[in-house]
C-alpha cells in the first residue's frame, strides 16, 4: 500500500512540475503566497502523502485570492495534531 502511495505521490508532483514548465511561464505571476502555490503543493504531497497534502493543496488555493492571506506560508510539518489544526 505505501508503495502506491508513493507512486501516486510522484505522479501528482510530476503533473505540478509539468504546470510549471508550461502554464505558469504563460500565465502571469498571481500567487500571493511564498512558497509559491505549486511548490507550496509538491512540498505538501512528499511530507504528507497523496491524500492529506492535496488537502492542504485544497486549503492553500482555497485563500489564493485577491481578498484572502498572503505571504509567507509554510506547509506544515508532520505531525498529526498540526496537521488536523490546520486543515
Amino acid at each position: 500500500m505505501k508503495t502506491f502511495l508513493n507512486l501516486l505521490s510522484q505522479f501528482l508532483i510530476l503533473l505540478i512540475k509539468g504546470y510549471q514548465l508550461t502554464l505558469s511561464r504563460i500565465l502571469p505571476p498571481a500567487c500571493r503566497h511564498i512558497p509559491s502555490c505549486s511548490q507550496y503543493a509538491i512540498e505538501a504531497l512528499r511530507i504528507h502523502g497523496p491524500f492529506r497534502g492535496v488537502l492542504l493543496t485544497l486549503r492553500r488555493l482555497s485563500s489564493c485570492h485577491p481578498w484572502g492571506r498572503h505571504g509567507y506560508d509554510p506547509v506544515p510539518q508532520e505531525g498529526p495534531a498540526h496537521v488536523h489544526k490546520n486543515l
